[in-house]
């Protein structure tokens, strides 16, 4: 069973899945035929909430499993995500707390983050 973006009584389990069910999940999801993509933090600057090579796996429908933020902009990233799916176009996201999203979309331990999102193909 995928983890919804809106279930939040599998937030314990987005939390505590590793880079390997992640990535097997987004394999297995792929192989079903969904449009999936995988976000990857790829650069942290102060306090960042998750370390470099963290994952988040998206599917079509907002399904996912992983962490890039503990929580903080994931939602932002999902979005972005479903656009990586439709265009296939990748892209490179940075949130932080001095960004014009601050009020919006930000990390409240007051770190940046950059994260890759990618198609997965």
């Amino acid at each position: 069973m995928a983890v919804s973006a809106w279930n939040a009584h599998s937030a314990g389990r987005l939390m505590l899945s590793t880079d390997t069910d992640i990535l097997q999940a987004a394999e297995a999801w792929r192989r079903e035929g969904r449009g999936v993509a995988v976000a990857t933090v790829i650069e942290t600057w102060g306090s960042a909430p998750r370390p470099v090579g963290s994952h988040l796996v998206i599917d079509q429908d907002t399904n996912f499993l992983g962490s890039v933020s503990g929580g903080c902009v994931e939602g932002a990233v999902i979005t972005e995500a479903l656009d990586v799916i439709a265009d296939g176009n990748p892209r490179v996201l940075e949130f932080g707390v001095a960004d014009e999203t601050a009020w919006q979309v930000g990390l409240s331990c007051g770190g940046r983050i950059r994260i890759y999102v990618e198609r997965v193909d």
